[in-house]
């Protein structure tokens, strides 16, 4: 099965700093992301369920974006991106979610996102 890259668009209206906040911060992450999250230097391990999987922050830019890439992807060049940009026009924050997924299984990534990302927007208020 064929990997593709997917990248899908949230509008929040909380401020970039709130949202880099919301995808960094253990306590913030538990809130909407995972059960459990342990953060040891750039090593984020996040806990679904009693499952853990180990991902490592690859690029982080405070306020503007996050990157992380999967210690068990499939590809090293696979990586879960979190883009934060405030739109001029609107002045609404914008998440880009930059993710990787087998071709089948794109929109059920999309919907999982979606799912997480109203989650993350109800919980921050925004």
């Amino acid at each position: 099965m064929e990997r593709v890259k997917f990248t899908s668009e949230f509008i929040c209206r909380a401020s970039p700093n709130i949202v880099y906040q919301f995808l960094t911060d253990p306590a913030c992450l538990t809130r909407w992301f995972c059960d459990e999250v342990d953060i040891n230097d750039q090593t984020y391990t996040f806990v679904w369920e009693g499952s853990a999987e180990v991902a490592e922050l690859i690029e982080d830019k405070e306020g503007e974006m996050v990157r992380f890439a999967w210690e068990d992807a499939d590809d090293d060049d696979e990586y879960l991106e979190f883009d934060i940009k405030k739109s001029p026009v609107t002045g609404e924050t914008i998440v880009n979610v930059t993710d990787f997924a087998d071709d089948d299984e794109v929109e059920d990534q999309r919907a999982l996102w979606l799912t997480q990302l109203t989650r993350m927007k109800g919980v921050m208020g925004g």
